[in-house]
């Protein structure tokens, strides 16, 4: 028998989690997911599950010190140049440039002491996307590559496709407005976390893409036209004058195209695994659900304006409006689109004009529309960066990169709202107690979901793989 190490919780017939996971026997590793599944439902804690995620990444690292963790009794060169405002959570002193969050912050638990030693954005924001540290060193590069650790949206899609295949009418995984690093410096920089990587390209999310008007210009800080705000399938853009039969028609011209292409092809799973990825493509480039969840210009207009008319603002309405048509893990990017925003070496005066007050406007009107539609009990909202920022601030009021200490932000799906987890030290430098992994968040992410973090899937070489290494879901923040 399969043997299964961990602690020896009780379901309600008596019987301890390990032994229902041990009576599913090599169904942990991969051979019979399904099984897994069922045994994980009857051993499930008593707590709310999320049906699904938003997951907001605010890439290049928001500063603790001017966000959810101020100092005002630091020194002049550390407490920064904002002025700390109260919230509806006693105790918990917020950034001026986040008064509706503020008035919010009884829907939310802030987690003070997120932590890591990738002091890197690519493998950083890889970490926090899949709960694995990169496996480039640090400085080593930017591109996502086939060996990359799958993304928490790609072990969704992963486990909804083991039980349902490719007959859920919308994809599980979905990313927006852009895969990461598409907008920065004319789409140099493409960045790891998202993908699929050795689980395999079929499990890689649906990503939608907005273009910016030049170089310089960023869509994040600025109202945004509808005519820009296509929400367009990356890949599958019809073109203009595409029709529905001119499209089957060429859908069939590929598929003869493949068929001979199969015919002297010597590997034949990964060309199966492409044809069905292919085959989600088709289906939802004619889905008329997912036209109408893309199409942006049918939400009201006093809803798009309380989010705000920015790439951002419509990027947290689009979120919404998928989870609502069935898409169970949504990753929102907040990307540097002018190679630093968030990651604010150089002033402050961005994360002033711009950077905040977007956050503010989107982040507070999706906690309230969610609350309203009444989808927050069933929705977990993450809202993180992939570091933090050096306590100590240049002369300009610039910070450097700091991953040892940083805020996420976790509301709905049963977490607990108004309080927080973990106390920094007087400088928001170190955790004094209750560090936060990567893994740790990740766990309590798919914890949430109702999907064992102990679950194991097959990597490239086949061999059982744990979709969190050393990771422990903070099943506090539930009580």
């Amino acid at each position: 028998m399969l043997s299964i190490y961990g602690d020896r919780r009780q379901t309600c017939d008596g019987r301890t989690r390990r032994e229902i996971l041990q009576a599913g026997g090599a169904g942990l590793l991969g051979l019979s997911l399904p099984k897994v599944l069922a045994a994980e439902a009857v051993a499930a804690d008593a707590v709310p599950k999320a049906k699904s995620v938003i997951f907001l990444m605010l890439f290049g690292g928001p500063s603790q010190l001017e966000t959810f963790d101020l100092k005002p009794e630091a020194p002049d060169n550390i407490r920064g140049p904002f002025e700390p405002i109260a919230s509806r959570t006693p105790g918990l002193l917020i950034g001026e440039h986040l008064p509706k969050t503020a008035s919010v912050s009884d829907k939310f638990c802030v987690v003070r002491t997120m932590s890591h030693t990738f002091n890197d954005h690519s493998g950083g924001g890889h970490y926090l996307q899949t709960g694995r540290r990169w496996h480039i060193p640090i400085g080593g590069g930017f591109t996502p590559t086939p060996q990359d650790w799958p993304s928490m949206g790609s072990i969704v899609e992963y486990v909804d496709q083991q039980s349902y295949g490719l007959s859920r009418p919308m994809p599980s995984y979905m990313v927006v407005p852009n895969s990461l690093g598409r907008l920065q410096e004319a789409g140099q920089y493409p960045r790891p976390g998202e993908y699929a990587g050795w689980l395999g390209q079929r499990y890689n999310p649906a990503t939608t893409q907005v273009d910016k008007q030049s170089l310089t210009d960023n869509p994040y800080w600025r109202d945004c036209t509808d005519e820009e705000l296509t929400f367009q399938l990356a890949g599958l853009a019809s073109g203009e004058g595409m029709t529905l039969d001119r499209l089957q028609t060429r859908r069939s011209l590929l598929e003869q195209f493949d068929l001979e292409r199969r015919q002297v092809s010597v590997e034949g799973a990964p060309a199966a695994g492409y044809d069905a990825f292919q085959e989600r493509a088709f289906a939802l480039v004619t889905s008329e659900r997912a036209r109408e969840a893309l199409d942006i210009r049918r939400a009201p207009d006093a809803s798009r304006d309380r989010y705000g008319r920015h790439l951002f603002g419509q990027s947290c309405l689009m979120a919404r409006r998928l989870i609502e048509a069935d898409v169970r893990f949504v990753t929102v990017h907040y990307d540097c689109v002018d190679g630093y925003s968030w990651d604010s070496h150089r002033n402050s005066d961005d994360v002033k004009k711009h950077l905040l007050p977007t956050f503010d406007q989107a982040y507070s009107a999706l906690l309230e529309d969610l609350e309203q539609r009444g989808l927050l009990e069933e929705t977990l909202v993450v809202a993180t960066g992939e570091m933090g920022r050096t306590p100590k601030a240049n002369a300009q009021w610039g910070r450097g990169h700091w991953s040892t200490l940083f805020p996420a932000v976790l509301a709905g799906a049963g977490v607990t709202g108004g309080r927080t987890y973990g106390e920094s030290d007087a400088d928001a430098a170190y955790a004094l107690d209750d560090p936060v992994s990567p893994e740790d968040l990740a766990a309590t992410i798919y914890h949430a979901l109702g999907i064992s973090h102990e679950l194991r899937v097959r990597d490239a070489q086949a061999r059982p793989t744990p979709i969190v290494h050393g990771g422990e879901p903070l099943t506090a923040l539930w009580s």
